[in-house]
């Protein structure tokens, strides 16, 4: 996740009420626990990366801010900005097909369910299929969220600009993490002997059953439909844990699409800034 620098002394003592609102947006952003497993808390912070992005746009409407960004020495950190929230909607757009595909497919799993249809199995691999390339897709998107430290700038309207961008690639990485639903392997466990094993198995099992409790709702529902493929059999299967997820990422799609649309506006803010 990038690092937050301290802004420039230069900066000034008494900044607008606009600007104070956009530093209280990203003091909250910085603050709030990026590490928690509910829902609603992703919801959460979709809401509050838009609410910064909306306050941005009002602050770019004054003319200090931008005469700011047109100046000439500022022209080559504005475009790259640019191309930075250019690669945010980029992220926005993969996250909206997959969550719309894995939507797809849960539903298709419930139908099954319903009918006791002997297609169910064929239901939860063709589900699980699409989580996985969910996955792959989200490694190959979530490279692009890397963001340059946020360098030391006499210009408060660029500075401003730099941390919404670094905090903004933050929550997009943790909503990736979060709805892919999956956690990192130790590449080092086909290393352990067979005494190391036994004697780590009891500590394994405890760190798992810690785990299962602050697992989102996307984990729990993959965990439930692996593990239905592999003992052939459909008992442990609830319809309110599918319900519930759908209701969940129709929750994100619509927080998603929210932040989406208040990227576009900032980024055409920019530009309208720019060619004039």
């Amino acid at each position: 996740m990038a690092s937050f620098h301290v802004r420039s002394n230069s900066l000034p003592s008494n900044p607008s009420p606009l600007v104070a609102q956009v530093n209280e947006h990203l003091t909250r952003l910085r603050s709030s626990e990026s590490a928690s497993t509910s829902s609603s808390s992703i919801c959460q912070k979709l809401n509050d990366v838009q609410d910064l992005q909306n306050c941005i746009n009002k602050m770019l409407q004054q003319s200090s801010h931008q005469q700011a960004l047109s100046q000439e020495q500022n022209r080559k950190t504005v475009l790259e900005l640019l191309d930075g929230s250019l690669r945010f909607l980029d992220v926005c757009n993969v996250a909206k097909d997959a969550l719309s595909n894995t939507k797809e497919s849960l539903r298709d799993v419930q139908s099954a369910v319903r009918r006791k249809s002997d297609g169910f199995f064929t239901e939860v691999k063709k589900y699980l299929a699409s989580r996985r390339s969910l996955k792959k897709s989200f490694q190959n998107v979530s490279r692009s969220l890397k963001t340059t430290d946020i360098k030391q700038n006499e210009d408060e309207t660029l500075t401003i600009l730099m941390e919404a961008e670094v905090v903004t690639a933050d929550v997009l990485a943790w909503f990736l993490s979060f709805i892919s639903g999956s956690k990192a392997q130790s590449k080092s466990s086909s290393k352990w002997s067979l005494v190391s094993k036994l004697v780590r198995q009891k500590r394994v099992a405890c760190e798992e059953e810690e785990e299962s409790s602050t697992r989102n709702e996307f984990s729990k529902v993959d965990s439930v439909l692996l593990s239905l493929t592999q003992t052939k059999s459909e008992k442990g299967m609830k319809m309110e844990g599918l319900q519930s997820l759908e209701m969940i990422i129709e929750d994100v799609e619509q927080g998603l699409e929210c932040l989406f649309r208040s990227l576009i506006k900032l980024r055409v803010s920019v530009l309208n800034i720019l060619g004039n």
